[in-house]
């Protein structure tokens, strides 16, 4: 029997509580990129979304951990901005090196998965969001 090739399998980290996704690799973008432009509106902007949906993202985000990842500052004379606070810092650094771990210690699982995936199931599943 030949076996058909699919493309390498990536896995998502994702923190989840009830319905909600904490934490994945979209809000960890979203965090670097805030601590990067100093900005939420720019931050957005480099990822594609709109400035609301940010900020509800930040919202989610800010509501389950002790303390908020993202601290604001109102404009004034100055322009307003954004920046992570040592736990959003502590957040990005345990995520990234979570999915480090994951990356590497389970290579070997990922390929076992990939080896009993049915012909062309790696073109359809773009339409599953992976419940």
């Amino acid at each position: 029997m030949t076996r058909t090739h699919h493309p390498t399998p990536t896995f998502q980290l994702r923190l989840a509580l009830h319905r909600d996704v904490i934490l994945g690799p979209g809000k960890v973008a979203l965090l670097e990129a805030i601590d990067e432009s100093g900005s939420i509106s720019s931050a957005g902007r480099a990822l594609g979304m709109s400035y609301k949906k940010a900020w509800q993202l930040i919202e989610t985000m800010n509501g389950h951990f002790l303390e908020a990842l993202v601290e604001t500052h109102a404009g004034g004379n100055e322009r307003g901005g954004a920046r992570l606070s040592a736990t959003g810092r502590q957040v990005i650094a345990h995520f990234r090196a979570l999915e480090r771990r994951l990356a590497m210690e389970d290579a070997e699982d990922a390929r076992a998965l990939l080896e009993l995936l049915a012909p062309g199931a790696a073109e359809t599943s773009a339409c599953d969001n992976g419940a």
